[in-house]
């Protein structure tokens, strides 16, 4: 029987062992790779939560923890004037089934051959995949529109009122509403951007009336027998004038000048103390009324003039409030239907 050579020998049992070694090799990294089956290929991730080469539950428990967990972290929403915290939680959803099937696919997908190469060549092969997440967008819109109905604020005219005895504007102040769909929206965004402080959008309501819209308006004070006339809640003149004698005070109250007459007739209003006068009186100077009139809502009660000059600074007439002429031509000049009149004592 004819024999190798030596050296032919040699190389053949090299070879012999190499072809050995691969195999055995290969059936280690095949057990390898059976042993690992329920792992994720390397390079995998959710988001920024890297995953590769850990089985799937202690896959689950990772994004647990960094995904789901700041989840229940208060959000900040604010709300015009209004603060409130809600935890993202109530309304986020994150399918980490979803996400763990779609890594597990990647890797049964590499095949074999993909996996053991890269086994030896530790060269990533596994998937980034975003967080399955979804708003509950009925719950959302739910709570929008809860909240809506609670942070509205109308706007405030500006008004006029009495302190110490003075008239005092009060300034306008807008309101603001919310419009539920537009909140749900911004919440939505911000919710899926992980933000933890949002600013919902607000609509302004304007004030119908401003500090500049008051105009004039008359403060009546009986005591000091004095009118104060007001231009947008300042003071702009002041008036002597006679008031209602102790038997027929002047009342007291807020009202409006529904009328201005100018050189009024006097009419007899019927009472006891007009009996013996006659039915009316025209302009001129024995006319009670004098050469101007200003009518309240209250009735048989005005600002006007007076023939009787020597009574201005005292408590002297039926209720009316009497003005030197000079002084009522003045202010029938500076005021019109719908000034208010405050009277106070």
């Amino acid at each position: 029987m004819h024999k190798a050579p030596k050296h032919v020998r040699v190389i053949a049992c090299a070879i012999a062992c190499v072809a050995f070694l691969l195999s055995a090799g290969a059936a280690v990294a095949v057990a390898q790779d059976f042993v690992e089956r329920d792992a994720l290929p390397p390079g995998s991730a959710v988001a920024d939560v890297r995953l590769g080469g850990a089985p799937i539950g202690a896959a689950r428990q990772t994004l647990q923890r960094d995904l789901l967990a700041p989840l229940d972290e208060p959000v900040t929403v604010v709300c015009g004037e209004t603060s409130v915290e809600i935890r993202p939680s109530q309304f986020v959803r994150v399918d980490l089934d979803r996400a763990l099937q779609h890594l597990a696919r990647t890797k049964a997908e590499a095949g074999l051959a993909r996996r053991l190469a890269a086994r030896i060549s530790r060269e990533p092969y596994g998937a980034a995949v975003p967080p399955q997440m979804s708003v509950d967008r009925s719950a959302l819109d739910s709570w929008a529109a809860e909240l809506a109905s609670r942070v509205g604020t109308p706007a405030v005219d500006a008004t006029l009122v009495v302190q110490s005895r003075q008239l005092v504007a009060v300034p306008e102040r807008p309101g603001f509403t919310v419009d539920p769909r537009r909140a749900a929206d911004a919440l939505a965004i911000a919710l899926a951007d992980g933000q933890k402080r949002v600013e919902l959008p607000v609509v302004r309501i304007e004030p119908r009336v401003t500090r500049d819209d008051l105009g004039t308006a008359i403060l009546v004070r009986r005591a000091d027998r004095r009118l104060f006339l007001y231009e947008d809640g300042r003071l702009v003149k002041t008036y002597r004038v006679a008031v209602g004698a102790p038997s027929f005070p002047t009342p007291r109250g807020r009202f409006k000048i529904v009328r201005k007459r100018y050189m009024p007739t006097w009419g007899n209003p019927g009472s006891a103390w007009a009996a013996d006068m006659p039915k009316m009186i025209p302009p001129g100077p024995n006319n009670p009324l004098g050469t101007r009139a200003l009518d309240l809502d209250a009735p048989g009660i005005r600002i006007h003039g007076t023939n009787k000059d020597y009574s201005i600074g005292t408590a002297a007439s039926h209720g009316c409030m009497r003005m030197h002429r000079w002084d009522i031509e003045d202010l029938y000049e500076r005021v019109s239907v719908g000034t208010p009149v405050f009277i106070i004592d």
